[in-house]
């Protein structure tokens, strides 16, 4: 069985990470965010000939949802998913802290609504989904076991963890997701975050002053 590939797509003014899950022989694929000016990554979907079945928001502040119509608009047959606790988010700017940019931003309503330990199947190959509030309340991190990859979204960086001063933030909770779920995980797994480099658990165990 071929191993899950993961692009990156860095979009926007606040350079948000987005990536495309595909596998080799398929033509499915999901997205994990969608970020500012996402055109880069809708073209190469449609260049490679794959369909878009979901879309999931590891959480829903402005920078992870501002792509969201573009992508839907592109490719209307792909569904949403996003934890329980941050739906809301996606249709209140001030939630989701667009407002407080000078934009009000919203993104349809979700098709899923995500708990923790929940599993999703991409072409045999199952994501369980981990709850980790902190950054925001509905953050979520999805581990694939067997391809050793995690995405983190906002809840930890390569060399540092996600902001925990904003009003729907909680900085004691933030760490004891990060340890109690992410530091638990194989050293060897590999960490796609919301920003910046990917990194490896192990690294961050080591290295990240936070930690």
């Amino acid at each position: 069985m071929s191993l899950i590939k993961v692009k990156t797509f860095c979009l926007g003014m606040w350079m948000t990470n987005s990536y495309l899950i595909s596998k080799e022989g398929s033509s499915a694929c999901w997205l994990i965010d969608a970020g500012f000016e996402p055109g880069s990554m809708i073209e190469e979907i449609k260049a490679a000939g794959l369909r878009p079945e979901l879309l999931i928001y590891t959480h829903a502040h402005l920078d992870h949802i501002a792509g969201a119509d573009a992508v839907i608009s592109a490719f209307p047959e792909i569904k949403t998913a996003i934890s329980s606790e941050e739906a809301a988010f996606l249709s209140d700017p001030a939630l989701n802290l667009s407002t407080s940019t000078g934009m009000n931003i919203t993104a349809p309503p979700a098709d899923m609504e995500l708990s923790d330990g929940e599993e999703l199947d991409f072409e045999g190959f199952i994501f369980k989904v981990l709850h980790t509030p902190g950054h925001s309340p509905g953050g979520i991190c999805l581990y694939q076991r067997e391809s050793d990859i995690l995405f983190s979204g906002d809840t930890l960086f390569q060399g540092s963890v996600g902001r925990y001063d904003f009003p729907t933030s909680n900085g004691e909770a933030l760490m004891a997701s990060i340890k109690e779920k992410l530091i638990t995980l194989p050293d060897t797994t590999i960490i796609y975050p919301g920003h910046g480099g990917s990194s490896r658990i192990g690294d961050e165990k080591r290295t990240n002053p936070f930690l």
